[in-house]
């Protein structure tokens, strides 16, 4: 018997306890409740809608599933869409050191992204995109749930690479221990919603030493024995928990951290040394691009990585000074640059999905008398890898990028944040139209929402 263990047993003896008893002393479940109700109407009625909870419908839409993994790079602060990705040489406004060159039949700021512009041909551009608001953090959220978070789901509508979490959870294998919803530099993003806590984001600044307290001070042997001593004292608290699903939730967060202690495969992958974090740009972006290529390189579960650009878009005055556009597209140009190569070269490019937008975008034209640009709806959005073909521009804005002339997909409209949603989904070989009737509130939680004035939809042009 382990000192840990004799010491509770003494615990309990001074006070005249047996702690085994105490324990597993009797409790109501779920199952003793309905076994006392036994055949009445309450417990047939409630029975009926515990079973029709677990029922998923759709309306079984052909997806593309060409994607493995997704990496979601959300430009927190939204950039100026026609600075970068839908670029406008505006007279006596554009500085002479954006240096705009036609690349692969794209005008491009090549002063300011010159690796991403040497490989225009290794990824798609909408720029069709439309915001739905003009707030920060209402956009930033709509665009992670893919819905109005003022609509009636908002408050329980779970963050996309949740959805792709418990969707792809069967394919989990016995050795992957990395959770599968991992969030780099995202302290304030969406968590799972009303889904299980297991499919939350685990949320995780990169640094170089990997992730802390991976181990225990006092040794592996002990802590073991006082992992096993937990388990033995209040399994039957965990397990079908007479306290329900958060319980629940909280042994499963306990197991997942148990299972990536003392394992060198998760240092290995989320660790770096400074010649990699280099290579990467030496930003907290980059570091992020970093990690999430060693990340899905290890294999070991994690499917959705959502990394936040957090390097300050938000540029209301002052937008050409050195340290705002110039020194942020230089994170991000180095950043996702390298990531994209490192994907190529560990053959994991044709498999993962990258997705990179803000929340919307900014004015246009002449700056604003503080030399800024202010918030509007008009913006981008990036495809690269999983199976989408590189080089591929949708959509054509007006001579300022004011707005759109030619949509350039299928639906002949703007492209909103449910269909980037809908695009991702179909990628994962996800169905978009997939309705789960397990929500709290009884009203069918529907993956991508059909309230609105036109059923959203994939942007399949993408794949050419």
């Amino acid at each position: 018997m382990s000192n840990e263990q004799e010491k509770i047993n003494q615990y309990f003896r001074n006070y005249g306890w047996d702690y085994k008893a105490f324990y597993n002393r009797p409790h109501w479940t779920r199952r003793r409740f309905f076994q006392v109700l036994g055949g009445s109407l309450t417990a047939s009625y409630l029975a009926e809608r515990y079973v029709k909870a677990a029922d998923v419908t759709s309306s079984g839409a052909a997806t593309k599933n060409t994607a493995k993994n997704v990496i979601f790079i959300l430009l927190a602060g939204a950039p100026s869409h026609s600075d970068t990705f839908d670029l406008k040489v505006v007279s006596g406004t554009t500085p002479t050191s954006f240096a705009p060159q036609t690349a692969n039949g794209v005008l491009w700021p090549t002063g300011l992204m010159p690796k991403l512009g040497d490989m225009l041909g290794d990824f798609a551009i909408v720029r069709s995109v439309r915001a739905h608001g003009l707030v920060h953090t209402l956009a930033q959220t709509w665009t992670q749930i893919g819905r109005n978070p003022a609509a009636a789901l908002g408050n329980i509508a779970p963050n996309i690479g949740s959805v792709v979490a418990i969707e792809k959870d069967p394919q989990r294998t016995p050795g992957q221990i990395f959770p599968a919803f991992l969030a780099l530099n995202s302290g304030a993003g969406v968590g799972s919603g009303y889904l299980p806590a297991v499919y939350a984001p685990f949320k995780v600044i990169p640094a170089t030493g990997g992730i802390a307290n991976t181990t225990n001070p006092d040794g592996q042997a002990t802590f073991n024995n006082r992992w096993k001593l937990m388990h033995s004292l209040d399994d039957n608290l965990r397990v079908n928990s007479p306290d329900g699903k958060p319980m629940e939730d909280y042994d499963n967060f306990y197991t997942m951290g148990e299972g990536m202690m003392y394992n060198p495969v998760v240092n290995q992958a989320f660790g770096y040394t400074a010649a990699d974090a280099a290579r990467y740009g030496n930003s907290g972006t980059g570091n992020a691009c970093l990690v999430a290529s060693q990340v899905l390189k290890a294999n070991q579960g994690t499917r959705f990585i959502q990394i936040t650009s957090n390097d300050g878009w938000d540029m209301h005055t002052n937008i050409y000074s050195a340290a705002n556009l110039p020194a942020k597209t230089k994170i991000l140009d180095n950043a996702v640059s390298q990531l994209i190569s490192d994907l190529q070269a560990n053959g994991l490019f044709d498999t993962t999905m990258v997705v990179m937008v803000g929340e919307f975008g900014r004015t246009i034209g002449p700056l604003t008398g503080a030399a800024g640009r202010d918030h509007h709806p008009q913006q981008f959005a990036v495809f690269a890898g999983g199976g989408v073909k590189g080089g591929t521009i949708i959509g054509t804005t007006d001579a300022t990028a004011n707005d759109v002339v030619d949509y350039g997909w299928s639906q002949d409209r703007y492209v909103y944040a449910e269909d980037i949603e809908a695009t991702i989904y179909s990628a994962m070989g996800i169905d978009w139209t997939t309705v789960r009737h397990d929500d709290p509130l009884g009203r069918g939680f529907e993956y991508v929402p059909t309230t609105g004035p036109f059923l959203f939809y994939p942007v399949h042009e993408l794949w050419g």
